[in-house]
C-alpha cells in the first residue's frame, strides 16, 4: 500500500517543533530571528521613506542598521567592522547584565510572593487570639472570636494548620462571612514543631486555642501541640493563657501538664455525652446551651458587689433587674446554686448572665414578686423512662453511663446497633456495672432499614437518640451524618404514619447538615464540635470560666435544666418573672429563663428565652417551662 505523503506545513511544524526541543540556545535563536525579520524591514521602510534619507545606498543601508541597533539595543555605530563588532559586543553585555537583574529580582519577588501565599511569614500582631490546628470547630470558633471582638478596633485571629493557606482563606470566608474589623490571618505548617508555632506569634497573644485535628489519633497531637508550644514558649513570661480541647478522658491529664500552669483542657467527648442525655430528659435544653454559649445572645459574667456583701444569697437573686445570678465565684472556686441562705463574703464576685458586662446592674426587684402566684405544691414526680439508642460509636458508653446514673428503679435503655463484636462487647462492658435498676438491651439491625424500626414500637419510648457512625480511616469526618439524615427520614415516615412527634435528640457532626434533617424546628440536635467550638472561644475570653463551665456540665453538679412551670407559679394567671424566680428560690434553684411552648416551633429562638428582665410579665400555661440552674 502506497504511503501517504506529509504535508509540508505539517513537517515544518514537526522541524519547528524538534527545534525548540533542543532548550534554550534553540528559543533565543528563533527569537532572535523573528525579531529581526520584523525591525530591519521596518527600519528600511522609515529610512527609505524619510525625505531626509542619504542619498547613497550605503548610507540608507547604515541608517536602517543604526535604527535597527537602537530599537534592538544593539548599539547601532557605524564605520569600522572592528566599531561595529565592539558596539555589538558592549551591548549583548548591557543586555545580559540587564537581563540577569530583572531576572534575579523576579525570582526574589516570586519567591517571596510564594513565601507568603504558602504562610510562611511570622505574625506581629500583640494580644491576638492564635487557634491551632483545623476541624469542624474552626468556623464555630472563629466565628465566635470575631464576635467577641465586634468592639474592639484592632483584633486578629492567626490560625497555624498544615493545610494550604489558600485553601484555609477561602474556607474561613465562606463559612464565616463577614469578618468586621478583626483579620484573619492564616499560616501554613505542623502545630507539632515549635519554630513552625513562631510564625503565628504565641508570645505575643493574648490567648492560644489547640483544636483536636479530624484524625484517629487527635487526642495525642494536640498533646504534641501542647509540648512543641511549651517549648516555642520557652522563656517567654507572661505566656498567653492556653485553652485546648480532647476527646478522650485517658488524655485529659497528660494534655494539662503539658498545658502547663493556668491551662484549661475541655474533654469533648464526655460534655456531648452528657449534652445528650439531658436533652434526652428534657427535650428543648439544646436550645437553652446554644443561647447561653453563643457571644450573640446572654452569657456569663462575673460581677463585684459590695453593697451585697454580708448578706445571703437569696437576696442577691431578687437583685439585678436585667441580670440572673446563678452563683458565687469564691477565690477560684465556684459555687453554682448554692444555698439561698449562704452569706456573700467580702471579696466574692456573683456569676451572672446578662446581655453584657455592663448591662448587670443593682435593684431591688423583691416588690414585684406576687406570692399569691406562686405554686405550692410538690414538684413533679420524676418516673422511670425509656430510651432508645439509635446507632452506636465512641461516644455510645459515655451516653449509657450517664443515663445510669440519673436513672430511677424500673428504666430502660434499647440499644439498636450493627452487630459487630466490638459493639457487643462495648455494650456488654457498659451493662457490667448496672445496679441501679437500669435494664440494658441490645438488638441488632440496621438503623437505615426501614423494616428495623417498623420491629420497634418507637412510640413507646420517652425519648430517642440517634448516634451517628465513628468515621472509619479516610472517610471524611462528617460522612456518618448521611446515616443519621436516613434514620431520620425513616424516623419522620413513623411520625407521619401514625400522627404522633417522637421525642427525638440528634448528632451530628457538621452544623451545616442540621438544615437538611427532617426534624421539627425546635427539636434538640446536639453538634459535639460547634457546643465545644463555643465553650472554647467563651473561655478563652475569660479564663475564670473555665471552673464555672466545668461544674456547670459535670454530671453531679448544678447544671441547666428544664422544669415544668406550674411546679413553680399557678398556670393560666399572668405574673412577674420575679416571682417565678422567688419561687424557684425556696425550691433551692435559680430561674434564667423559660421556654414558650407555643412559640417552640417558632424560630429562631424555638420559644427559648434567656435572662428576661424582672419586671416581664406574661401568663404560664402547663405546658410551658422553666430554665432553671440546679441539680436532678
Amino acid at each position: 500500500m502506497a504511503q501517504r505523503r506529509t504535508r509540508f506545513g505539517d513537517r515544518a511544524r514537526y522541524w519547528f517543533d524538534s527545534t525548540l526541543a533542543r532548550g534554550a540556545s534553540a528559543l533565543v535563536g528563533w527569537m532572535a530571528l523573528l525579531c529581526l525579520a520584523v525591525v530591519v524591514p521596518a527600519s528600511a521602510v522609515l529610512v527609505w521613506t524619510e525625505p531626509d534619507a542619504p542619498a547613497s545606498l550605503a548610507g540608507r543601508l547604515a541608517q536602517v542598521w543604526r535604527l535597527t541597533g537602537e530599537t534592538l539595543r544593539l548599539g547601532g555605530a557605524t564605520g569600522t567592522p572592528l566599531r561595529v563588532t565592539m558596539s555589538v559586543l558592549l551591548a549583548l553585555v548591557a543586555l545580559l547584565y540587564v537581563s540577569t537583574l530583572v531576572g534575579l529580582i523576579t525570582t526574589a519577588l516570586t519567591e517571596r510572593l510564594t513565601a507568603l501565599r504558602r504562610g510562611r511569614s511570622t505574625v506581629l500582631e500583640k494580644g491576638h487570639a492564635v487557634v491551632l490546628g483545623w476541624s469542624e470547630q474552626i468556623f464555630t470558633v472563629v466565628s465566635e472570636l470575631v464576635a467577641a471582638n465586634t468592639n474592639q478596633r484592632r483584633a486578629a485571629v492567626a490560625v497555624l494548620a498544615e493545610r494550604d493557606k489558600s485553601a484555609m482563606e477561602e474556607a474561613l470566608s465562606t463559612k464565616v462571612g463577614p469578618v468586621g474589623r478583626t483579620r484573619l490571618i492564616c499560616r501554613s505548617g505542623p502545630t507539632t514543631d515549635p519554630s513552625v508555632l513562631t510564625l503565628a506569634g504565641p508570645a505575643t497573644a493574648g490567648v492560644v486555642l489547640v483544636l483536636p485535628q479530624d484524625e484517629p489519633d487527635a487526642d495525642a497531637e494536640v498533646v504534641k501541640t501542647l509540648l512543641a508550644l511549651g517549648a516555642a514558649l520557652a522563656g517567654e513570661e507572661p505566656r498567653p493563657p492556653v485553652v485546648a480541647a480532647v476527646r478522650d478522658d485517658r488524655y485529659r491529664l497528660a494534655a494539662r501538664l503539658a498545658a502547663g500552669p493556668g491551662g484549661v483542657v475541655l474533654e469533648s467527648d464526655t460534655i456531648t455525652a452528657r449534652l445528650i442525655v439531658q436533652a434526652a430528659r428534657r427535650p428543648g435544653l439544646s436550645l437553652v446551651h446554644q443561647e447561653l454559649l453563643d457571644f450573640a445572645g446572654d452569657e456569663f459574667y462575673l460581677v463585684d458587689e459590695p453593697i451585697l456583701a454580708d448578706r445571703p444569697f437569696g437576696d442577691a437573686l431578687l437583685s439585678y433587674p436585667t441580670a440572673s445570678v446563678v452563683g458565687i465565684m469564691r477565690g477560684e472556686t465556684p459555687l453554682l446554686n448554692p444555698p439561698p441562705q449562704t452569706p456573700l463574703a467580702p471579696g466574692d464576685l456573683l456569676i451572672v448572665i446578662s446581655r453584657d458586662d455592663d448591662s448587670a446592674w443593682a435593684a431591688d426587684c423583691a416588690e414585684l414578686v406576687e406570692e399569691a402566684a406562686m405554686a405550692s405544691g410538690p414538684p413533679t414526680p420524676v418516673r422511670p423512662e425509656r430510651v432508645l439508642v439509635l446507632g452506636w460509636n465512641r461516644r455510645a458508653p459515655l451516653v449509657v453511663e450517664q443515663l445510669r446514673r440519673c436513672a430511677r428503679p424500673g428504666s430502660v435503655v434499647d440499644v439498636v446497633a450493627n452487630g459487630g463484636e466490638a459493639t457487643v462487647r462495648q455494650v456488654t462492658e457498659a451493662d457490667a456495672d448496672s445496679g441501679t435498676g437500669l435494664t440494658l438491651t441490645l438488638h441488632h439491625g440496621d438503623v437505615t432499614r426501614p423494616e428495623t424500626l417498623r420491629r420497634l414500637n418507637v412510640h413507646l419510648y420517652d425519648s430517642v437518640i440517634v448516634l451517628g457512625q465513628d468515621p472509619a480511616p479516610g472517610q471524611p469526618p462528617d460522612d456518618p451524618d448521611n446515616r443519621t439524615l436516613v434514620t431520620l427520614l425513616l424516623l419522620r415516615q413513623l411520625e407521619e404514619a401514625t400522627g404522633r412527634e417522637l421525642p427525638v435528640v440528634t448528632e451530628l457532626i457538621d452544623d451545616r447538615n442540621r438544615a437538611l434533617a427532617p426534624i421539627s424546628p425546635g427539636a434538640d440536635v446536639i453538634v459535639s464540635g460547634k457546643l465545644i467550638g463555643l465553650l472554647m472561644a467563651q473561655i478563652s475570653q475569660n479564663r475564670h470560666l473555665a471552673t464555672v463551665f466545668e461544674e456547670l456540665f459535670s454530671a453531679d453538679g448544678a447544671g441547666v435544666r428544664l422544669r415544668p412551670a406550674p411546679d413553680y407559679v399557678l398556670p393560666g394567671l399572668e405574673t412577674s418573672f420575679a416571682t417565678v424566680v422567688a419561687a424557684a428560690r425556696l425550691r433551692g434553684e435559680c430561674a434564667i429563663g423559660y421556654r414558650c411552648h407555643e412559640d417552640a416551633s417558632t424560630s429562631p429562638g424555638h420559644g427559648v428565652r434567656i435572662n428576661p428582665p424582672k419586671a416581664e410579665r406574661r401568663r404560664w400555661t402547663v405546658d410551658d417551662e422553666v430554665v432553671v440552674v440546679g441539680k436532678d
